[in-house]
């Protein structure tokens, strides 16, 4: 096995996605799959759709390329720019949106192709009127797109918890039927939010959720919710760093840090605690924010890193370290995202129930 290595379990993925997928449709929500934590992954792609998952979105175009052979729809997760058009409407089959050029242009693109193309119209909670949340900048969109050729107005949808991960205290109020100019009505199919998967799934079922589609990212993937906070009932060892010792030594605690290496526990620095066991693993800062690591081995303490190397107490380790061996981390949501973009990192996909 090349190290540092991103192992990843497909069968803990899948099984969470079943679960949530059986909670979501117990709610009357649909959930959509969201593959942007790990840079469009096929393999986790296609574990979440096994698992249930029937939409899968991206915030990369890029990233929803790489899923063109699995037949599952795909819903680009961000606004696109005008000149990505043509791309949104070959590698998408819906995609948000806030912006009339930009949807004129999504038209246009729709009709070269001959496809059409569903839009979900972005309602902006931080604008404010006199009279609370101003609906009329969506509602114009949502007519626009109702007479636009070659798109499908679908529904309306809003980042409830997104920049920050600070969830919105706005309330979204949404018709459930939109106005247009022909006198007719269209029946929402979506009412998208993203962010607030705990708040909805512990909700009482109601005939009519207010919300019907859920966005589920790092719940599916690592079984966590905002803040790294654990989802009852789900594991999260569904992803471990590993990596190999290259060095064991006894060594003073108290001169523990060469010029190059970063405390991560600064109350160790002067603390003299006698002779410890010293250990270098190799995976450094070039690799991972080490502070997003925690030991898979609770007796192992890190105590800094270098560029290319982690140094390790490893005296009360659970078991005896010697060169050669694999040493296993868990990793926060940011600290699964540098490792799945970070080509030095190799990744390594099995099964395991």
């Amino acid at each position: 096995m090349q190290h540092p290595s991103l192992t990843i379990n497909l069968g803990i993925i899948e099984e969470n996605t079943r679960k949530l997928v059986r909670l979501c449709n117990h709610k009357g929500v649909i959930p959509v799959g969201i593959s942007r934590l790990v840079e469009g992954s096929e393999p986790i792609a296609r574990a979440m759709m096994i698992g249930g998952i029937t939409t899968i979105g991206d915030t990369q175009v890029k990233n929803l390329m790489k899923l063109k052979a699995l037949p599952i729809r795909k819903m680009l997760l961000r606004r696109p720019l005008i000149t990505e058009v043509d791309d949104v409407v070959h590698h998408a089959d819906i995609s948000l949106h806030s912006d009339r050029k930009v949807l004129e242009a999504l038209s246009q693109a729709a009709v070269k192709a001959n496809k059409r193309h569903e839009v979900i119209i972005m309602h902006d909670l931080d604008e404010p009127s006199d009279e609370g949340v101003d609906s009329s900048h969506t509602e114009s969109l949502a007519e626009l797109v109702l007479v636009l050729p070659g798109l499908t107005f679908v529904g309306i949808g809003s980042h409830l918890a997104c920049y920050g991960e600070i969830e919105s205290s706005t309330e979204l109020s949404v018709d459930e039927e939109v106005h247009d100019e022909s006198a007719s009505y269209h029946k929402l199919e979506a009412i998208s939010g993203t962010g607030i998967a705990g708040i909805v799934l512990m909700m009482p079922r109601k005939d009519e959720p207010r919300l019907n589609q859920l966005r589920l990212g790092r719940s599916l993937i690592m079984g966590i919710g905002l803040s790294d906070t654990s989802i009852p009932g789900m594991p999260q060892s569904a992803m471990k760093l590993k990596a190999g010792l290259v060095e064991v030594k006894e060594k003073s605690s108290i001169f523990v840090y060469s010029v190059n290496a970063d405390s991560c526990n600064d109350d160790l620095q002067f603390n003299d605690r006698g002779v410890r066991l010293r250990a270098l693993c190799a995976i450094g800062k070039q690799h991972v924010d080490v502070s997003q690591l925690t030991p898979a081995d609770d007796g192992v303490m890190i105590i800094g890193a270098t560029q290319n190397a982690l140094i390790l107490d490893i005296t009360d380790a659970n078991s005896c370290y010697q060169v050669g061996d694999t040493l296993s981390f868990y990793l926060s949501y940011n600290g699964v995202l540098q490792c799945m973009a970070n080509e030095s990192v190799s990744k390594q996909y099995y099964f395991s129930s």
